[in-house]
């Protein structure tokens, strides 16, 4: 089994040999090393007589690589098959056998391998991919040992795609608000560097004094047309450097984390994906069989967000101490009331995986409904900040016309 770094860049094998036939063959294969080639040259009958390793264009590799989502339709497709009887070996050829991504043929390749070598398939899928994570792997070793891996696939399966769903309505969130800001300082740095000083010319032939706010406007189109290569260089520096103080220091990023979640509206929306993704995922943990204790570690770390991390790391820490779940999760002040007085019912029932299915299906909702409005909401915003801005520059060219022709007048 390779590792996880090795097999991290795919590539292209031009390989040259001779099949069962006695015919001199040859043919080009992407891979991620050259044993599995090698290994399915052989398969096909074909004795390799030379095989030279080729690097790969950026598109075919970005068309090849596995993401996130093919990881969770994998799951779901396994999670079908093994609910019918399909043993697992045979279920993974069968997706191999017809997807399209050679990265993901070697990774199910390498896996089938593993498991028809005696290898119990969770760490078969640990040692294949970086994309079977803790929480993945460990919900498969359950089912492993209870032998309930179908029914582990199917709750892996609606687990991530209910997560992926909130995750884009958090994209989409975000990105609405970005691409408006993006366009209005694209169009204000447009007239402040090209339009504005065609006025200014026109205006130097009026012999008149111009209005201050006409002035001030002029002013910042000068300093943008000198400065303004500067200020974008700089801008980048300055990101650059926020961006590597974060990586290395811990209390930055859990700074940084918090700043975000007190955004207007969009940090009420992080918030409660994190709380929604939190239930959901101690939910389909613990409720799989892994112990509170174990879920919460694994559960940690797929938070999303730092400053949820670091309370689900307090809540493990106080309820490995033998304090009440609900109880370590008040003191961290990190979760709602509604929250917690759900997670105080499910333990004292020993119904809690349950009872956080609920408290998912309620932040998702919420979530939902709020990015389903957030156009009505940003819209009045929008239309201010526009007006402000474009508009305002607008206005301020006009200004010395309106003023010449009242004179005129």
């Amino acid at each position: 089994m390779i590792s996880k770094s090795k097999q991290s860049q795919l590539k292209s094998y031009h390989w040259k040999g001779i099949n069962s036939s006695g015919k001199k063959v040859s043919g080009q294969t992407l891979a991620l090393t050259e044993l599995e080639v090698r290994e399915k040259l052989k398969d096909q009958h074909i004795q390799i007589k030379k095989i030279k390793k080729k690097s790969i264009s950026a598109l075919t590799r970005l068309t090849h690589r596995v993401k996130s989502r093919d990881i969770t339709v994998l799951t779901r497709q396994l999670a079908t098959m093994l609910a019918t009887g399909v043993p697992i070996v045979q279920a993974i050829k069968l997706v191999s056998d017809n997807h399209r991504k050679a990265e993901m043929k070697s990774i199910l390749s390498h896996i089938c391998k593993g498991v028809e070598a005696g290898t119990p398939i969770s760490k078969a899928m640990r040692t294949a991919s970086r994309h079977f994570d803790d929480l993945y792997t460990d919900l498969v070793a359950t089912g492993e040992l209870s032998g309930n891996l179908a029914q582990v696939f199917e709750r892996l399966a609606t687990y991530r795609e209910k997560s992926e769903q909130l995750k884009s309505k958090v994209i989409k969130a975000l990105i609405y608000p970005a691409m408006v800001v993006t366009v209005a300082l694209t169009v204000s740095y447009l007239m402040l560097t090209m339009v504005i000083p065609e006025f200014e010319s026109m205006f130097s032939g009026f012999g008149a004094d111009l209005p201050w706010f006409t002035q001030q406007v002029l002013e910042l189109s000068h300093w943008m047309q000198a400065y303004s290569f500067y200020t974008f260089i700089g801008a980048g520096l300055a990101a650059l450097i926020i961006y590597q103080l974060c990586q290395r220091s811990y209390s930055i990023r859990l700074s940084t984390s918090r700043l975000g979640l007190r955004f207007p509206i969009l940090g009420g929306v992080m918030a409660k994906a994190s709380i929604a993704k939190f239930s959901r995922t101690l939910s389909t943990s613990f409720g799989s069989g892994i112990p509170i204790l174990m879920s919460l570690k694994t559960t940690a770390k797929t938070a999303g967000n730092l400053h949820y991390e670091s309370a689900i790391i307090e809540v493990h820490r106080e309820t490995a101490a033998g304090i009440p779940m609900y109880i370590a999760m008040r003191n961290t002040n990190a979760f709602p009331e509604m929250m917690l007085q759900m997670v105080m019912i499910g333990e004292e029932s020993g119904n809690l995986d349950e009872m956080l299915n609920k408290v998912a299906s309620i932040y998702e909702f919420e979530v939902d409904n709020t990015v389903d409005n957030l156009g009505k909401i940003l819209e009045p915003l929008i239309i201010v900040f526009l007006g402000s801005v474009v508009g305002g520059l607008v206005v301020a060219m006009y200004l010395p016309i309106f003023n010449l022709m009242s004179v005129l007048g």
